[in-house]
């Protein structure tokens, strides 16, 4: 377990370094050690102190929120394809700030409304899927789809009613932007916390994952362990979607390719799903800064091509 973590965490700087080095300018390992020690150009050091280590932070917490929200989804679903995008969460929580954007709310408000927006979601979907009876993975897996697509035709109406001035900011965050981010620090504090709070509750999920009966015949509160899950997903959701936009399918890649190397034990996955989401996302918003460099791309066309495959293959591995 410490093993799997500590290479995981190698690689993580190692990606946040080659982050730091590579862009539109090229700054060469010498360098960048040279502003690390304090010195170095004037040049280098606003560049990557004030451009490029936010950005980086910020691509790291948010991969690492999405990574660890679709770890907890599948627990509870027992299901791979499960994902915050997939889902219709991501798709609420946009929803949700959007609205606080355009009422012109402050960062803190927007935060909230669009952890409201995912918990709408959540109970969407949930409950259109129960019915009057249970709900299977499929039957979940299609009312998210649904859900989604109802939360992009919100978001479509939005935009069409939003004034011209302010719509290339909104569509760029709507695709997840990472240069869009004002801040790293709130998303990394709550990654933290949230890892921190749920990773005394990986037993008991090991045996949720089992299914509910199973669980609650072992002594595990099932029903506060699911709402825990509920709103803990919705609010590491909110948190990635209010720092950098709508990314997809982060939640659905890196938790099922960690089960495959490391198996299903949840004391490894969630903290591993952490490290490997972030540098997921540092490695793709890179990408995205240097394909066409000086043009930059969305990062979420990234994860969209890597995410689109995955989920069609996942999805014809269960039938």
């Amino acid at each position: 377990m410490i093993r799997s973590l500590l290479c995981l965490g190698v690689l993580s700087l190692v990606a946040v370094v080659l982050a730091m080095a590579l862009g539109s300018v090229t700054i060469p390992l010498p360098d960048l050690w040279q502003v690390v020690l304090g010195e170095g150009s004037a040049l280098h050091r606003t560049l990557l102190i004030d451009l490029r280590l936010p950005r980086t932070l910020a691509a790291f917490a948010t991969g690492g929120l999405l990574a660890v929200a679709g770890a907890l989804m599948q627990v509870l679903l027992r299901n791979p394809l499960a994902d915050p995008y997939v889902l219709g969460l991501s798709g609420g929580a946009a929803v949700g700030a959007l609205l606080a954007m355009l009422a012109g709310m402050g960062t803190l408000l927007i935060s909230g409304s669009a952890f409201a927006g995912a918990m709408l979601a959540t109970v969407l979907v949930f409950g259109l899927a129960h019915g009057t009876g249970s709900w299977t993975p499929s039957r979940l897996l299609l009312t998210g789809v649904v859900v989604a697509a109802g939360w992009g035709a919100v978001i479509t109406l939005m935009l069409a009613l939003t004034p011209s001035y302010k719509l290339p900011g909104m569509l760029y965050w709507l695709m997840g932007d990472v240069s869009y981010a004002r801040s790293p620090w709130p998303a990394l504090i709550v990654l933290i916390i949230s890892v921190g709070l749920i990773l005394p509750l990986a037993r008991n999920l090991n045996v949720l994952a089992r299914g509910p009966m199973q669980a609650a015949a072992l002594g595990v509160s099932v029903r506060p362990l699911e709402w825990t899950i509920y709103v803990l997903a919705s609010l590491l959701t909110a948190t990635a979607v209010t720092t950098a936009g709508s990314i997809g399918f982060v939640g659905l890649i890196v938790p099922h390719m960690l089960r495959l190397v490391l198996g299903n034990d949840q004391r490894i996955i969630l903290p591993a799903s952490a490290l490997a989401g972030g540098t997921l996302l540092v490695l793709a918003d890179t990408l995205a800064r240097t394909v066409i460099a000086p043009e930059q791309l969305p990062v979420g066309v990234i994860t969209a091509l890597l995410g689109v495959p995955t989920f069609l293959y996942l999805l014809h591995r269960s039938r």
